[in-house]
């Protein structure tokens, strides 16, 4: 299973707008496509803008993006630099 440590950059974190590029973004994703805050918290589905959001992921937060599968890698590369994009 391919992962990705990412310091979200937004200032609004990950809600909103960048929330619903990741989410679209997953969504095209063949793989389940997972994210949580931190190792051993709660893991949620990344295609579900409502479980993202519902993270409540502020900037500076660190999150942790896996996925695994065929093209899991490109996926990952690709919502790792949505979620830490300013």
């Amino acid at each position: 299973m391919g992962e990705r440590k990412v310091t979200v950059a937004a200032e609004v974190g990950l809600h909103a707008r960048p929330a619903a590029t990741f989410v679209q973004r997953a969504k095209k994703a063949p793989m389940d496509i997972t994210v949580t805050k931190s190792y051993g918290s709660e893991k949620v589905n990344g295609k579900s803008i409502l479980a993202i959001m519902a993270l409540d992921v502020k900037q500076g937060e660190t999150v942790v993006i896996s996925a695994e599968g065929e093209g899991s890698e490109e996926v990952l590369d690709e919502l790792a630099a949505i979620a830490a994009a300013p």
